[in-house]
């Protein structure tokens, strides 16, 4: 079966996302499960295709800020050139603020598109685990499990013989816990761990070991790979473990069939690639930019390859999301181009000029009134502190009056009293 953790992941983010995604997940099988075709690999097709749309307003949004970025980045050269070479305080601090004004210029931020990025990936990341921890997410995948496990906890030797599989290294700390008791969830969700883990081969072993079972075996076994099939392939066998099955039974064609996944997912990701907007050779004036630049440029070309390995010794539903992101990200990019391309930049950074202008103006301002109110409020305190103890009093006492004729204790009282305090004292 397929490599998957029964445990959800608690990272940091990561976690609360993945399982925000899960119940996602969790609902597009059972639609398709009420519709007659629980088919996980159908539901991770549809999964990728919904959290991408979702993050278009993202997606285009970066773009913007290329297109923006490649259209200033003659200008922060020139500020670069003029400061070539003077590495005083003065002159950092004025490159700084040149460059600064040329971002407010065009209405963008220096990290404007790591932003985007830092934004992205966590649900990516989230997506990832969501699709590889698939019965952690997906409690009807999950309880096809239940009635086998629920009989294997029982039987002598079935935790020794499970950890004789290849894939059982990876739950050593499960197996060595002291919450591994007999008969407890926190044993029956290690064994459906493992489980998860184990080729058809090993599936298959535990039946011949454990005959009281057999049958349970191989009706669970029978609807997982139901759920697993996915255009003559199970998803939850490696294309490089199908490929070394299928040349034993002389099977070809399924041959040629696993090893079109990792191919497609390799493909499929460089023509994604290549439509997306092509950062410039030329500097942003922005260190760390230019740095992420440089290595997203080299991630271009290297992730295809990297994913196409990856596919081909991961289980094949793994092989699917990759292949399906990409031909959707494909698709989106295409649409996306047309749409920015119809956009009209110079308008755009007209209304940044404006919006940038506005809000210094209204630094200026404020920094003006701020500045006044503390002139006349020092102007205050000067002339109270010129007049005597005496003076204030006699000063208020007139004040008081000839605002005799006003009801005692009145707003109009008080405030005609304050009014003449303040033309005595000028």
């Amino acid at each position: 079966m397929s490599g998957i953790l029964l445990t959800k992941t608690s990272t940091f983010i990561i976690g609360p996302v993945a399982t925000l995604l899960g119940y996602l997940m969790s609902g597009i099988f059972t639609v398709l499960d009420k519709i007659g075709i629980p088919n996980i690999g159908l539901s991770i097709i549809i999964f990728t295709l919904v959290i991408y749309l979702c993050m278009m307003p993202l997606t285009v949004k970066q773009q913007k800020f290329s297109k923006l970025q490649a259209k200033m980045a003659p200008e922060l050269q020139a500020i670069q050139k003029k400061y070539e070479g003077k590495r005083d305080n003065d002159s950092m601090l004025a490159m700084n603020e040149e460059q600064k004004a040329v971002y407010a210029k065009y209405g963008v931020s220096p990290s404007g598109s790591c932003l985007q990025l830092l934004i992205q990936m966590p649900i990516l990341f989230a997506l990832y685990r969501v699709i590889y921890n698939i019965p952690a997410y997906v409690p009807a995948v999950k309880n096809v499990f239940n009635n086998l496990i629920n009989e294997l906890v029982h039987l002598d030797g079935v935790t020794e013989f499970l950890q004789t599989f290849q894939n059982a290294n990876y739950f050593n700390k499960q197996f060595t816990s002291e919450s591994f008791v007999a008969g407890s969830e926190y044993m029956k969700n290690t064994f459906i761990d493992v489980l998860n883990k184990a080729s058809t081969a090993e599936w298959m072993s535990i039946g011949e070991k454990f005959p009281s079972v057999s049958d349970l075996v191989h009706s669970t076994y029978e609807t997982l790979t139901t759920y697993n099939n996915f255009l003559g392939l199970n998803i939850g066998n490696s294309p490089l473990y199908t490929v070394k099955e299928a040349f034993s039974s002389g099977q070809y064609l399924l041959i040629v069939g696993a090893l079109m996944i990792p191919i497609l997912a390799a493909l499929a990701q460089f023509l994604s690639v290549k439509l997306m907007p092509q950062a410039t050779n030329q500097s942003s004036g922005n260190e760390t930019a230019d740095s992420m630049m440089q290595s997203m440029k080299m991630m271009n070309y290297t992730m295809p390859v990297m994913s196409g390995f990856f596919c081909l010794t991961l289980p094949a539903g793994m092989g699917i999301y990759w292949v399906a992101g990409s031909v959707i990200r494909c698709i989106q990019q295409i649409f996306i181009n047309r749409h920015v391309d119809k956009i009209d930049f110079d308008e755009v950074i007209r209304k940044n000029q404006e919006k940038a202008a506005k809000k210094v103006k209204k630094q200026v301002d404020s920094s003006v009134v701020l500045q006044n109110a503390s002139i006349k409020t020092k102007a205050n305190v000067n002339v109270n502190s010129k007049l005597s103890q005496e003076e204030k009093e006699a000063m208020i006492e007139e004040a008081k009056r000839k605002n005799a004729s006003a009801t005692a204790g009145s707003m109009a009282a008080k405030v005609n009293m304050v009014k003449d305090f303040n033309e005595n004292k000028k």
